[in-house]
């Protein structure tokens, strides 16, 4: 039998996803195109590019490296737009001032933040003086369908390295119903790994000529960490609609390795696996003709457990208010060479976060910096990481997962 509707995490697939620093005409523009292109309704996309108005002249005016996210949302029942605007500073002393009637920057359009708080039907803030600020406004079409009201359990966001039109980092989510279908033959399975078990390793720096060919030092782990995790040949699924969630780094940047990244992203959509392991080897046939990439896939069952399989430089890690958990990965390349695969097995904690990024963020982030963030939607927790940890020297990616089961 089905779960009720009202009982399944609200997943989301995101598109058109397009940046814009010191941009405020442009983001307004492509707010009315999005809003147009998607049916949002005359009413509902002025009220959309109004708010983009507010938030892009206020980050280009008075943020410091501040920039602006527009992207398309879709459920299997309707579109909407989601922005976010992320800054580094200087913050504010106090958001609910802030967010009261008349207060407006200095400079801008003057509705104020207070306005498109109302406007829009998911609005979430997050400031810090001295550190920065980040906000997130979600806009539906009037009404919007029930289940669109809900938080998206899952969320990420990709940023190309400057210069670039395109991202080599992506990620998905998708449902396992409970049902067990023919993902595909044992025997099958057991001739891919012994395909990818033979010949020499291949080097980073072969395939791509941007990574060194010798290991980098291990990062000092932050304090809290803890690498005592079961890891299980066959982990048993569990009954029920659990999430499955990818992240991927194609290899370098740029066009080819934008290509490996929408394989990755188009093989985990449709491929009938149910398994981490099962869906790693989906991914790897797949990514056989592109440079290849680092993968990692989690499987969340309703009760919260976590059973993880990653190939690559993807930093996996379940995090508290006081506790970051990181996730062990294999080394080598999806689509080239992989070790034979082996499954984590966790169990996500009460108000925690699974974490998955790519290497276009630094490794050296604490529980303690994601600890503010947690109570936000993910969306939002993914932005502020990006915000503290991201590194502008390589694509980058973050997707977060909270709640919703």
């Amino acid at each position: 039998m089905n779960a009720p509707h009202h009982l399944r995490p609200l997943l989301t697939d995101c598109e058109d996803i397009t940046w814009f620093r010191d941009q405020p005409e442009a983001a307004r523009g492509a707010a009315a195109a999005l809003g147009r292109r998607i049916a949002l309704g005359e009413h509902r996309t002025g009220q959309l590019v109004l708010a983009v108005a507010e938030l892009a002249t206020n980050t280009a005016k008075h943020a410091v490296d501040g920039s602006l996210l527009l992207r398309v949302l879709r459920t299997p029942d309707v579109a909407g737009v989601e922005v976010l605007a992320v800054d580094n500073g200087p913050g504010m002393p106090d958001v609910t001032d802030a967010l009261r009637d008349g207060m407006s920057t200095k400079g801008t359009l003057g509705i104020g933040l207070g306005a498109v708080q109302r406007l829009a039907d998911t609005f979430a803030i997050h400031s810090q003086p001295g550190i920065g600020t980040v906000q997130l406004a979600r806009f539906w079409p009037h009404p919007p369908p029930e289940a669109a009201k809900a938080e998206p359990a899952v969320a990420g966001i990709t940023r190309a390295l400057g210069g670039q039109d395109v991202c080599g980092d992506a990620w998905a989510v998708r449902a396992d119903t409970g049902e067990d279908s023919a993902a595909e033959p044992a025997g099958d399975r057991r001739r891919e790994r012994s395909d990818d078990l033979s010949g020499a390793p291949l080097s980073w720096s072969a395939l791509t000529a941007t990574r060194p060919a010798t290991p980098r030092p291990p990062s000092p782990e932050p304090t809290g960490v803890s690498r005592r995790i079961p890891l299980v040949r066959a982990a048993t699924l569990g009954p029920g609609r659990s999430i499955l969630v990818m992240a991927c780094d194609g290899l370098g940047h740029g066009p080819m390795a934008a290509l490996a990244a929408q394989a990755a992203v188009q093989a985990f959509r449709t491929g009938a696996a149910r398994s981490p392991e099962q869906a790693m080897e989906q991914i790897h046939r797949s990514l056989r003709g592109t440079r290849g990439a680092a993968v990692a896939v989690a499987r969340i069952e309703p009760d919260g457990r976590v059973l993880f399989c990653g190939v690559g430089n993807i930093t996996a890690a379940l995090v508290t208010a006081t506790n970051r958990t990181t996730l062990f990965s294999h080394p080598g390349i999806v689509g080239h060479q992989m070790s034979r695969l082996r499954t984590l097995e966790n169990h996500l904690p009460a108000r925690g976060a699974l974490v998955m990024h790519s290497d276009g963020l630094s490794e050296r982030w604490t529980a303690a910096d994601l600890a503010p963030l947690l109570h936000h939607p993910p969306a939002l927790i993914a932005a502020g990481l990006l915000r503290h940890a991201g590194t502008r020297r390589d694509d980058a990616s973050v997707v977060i997962a909270k709640g919703g089961w």
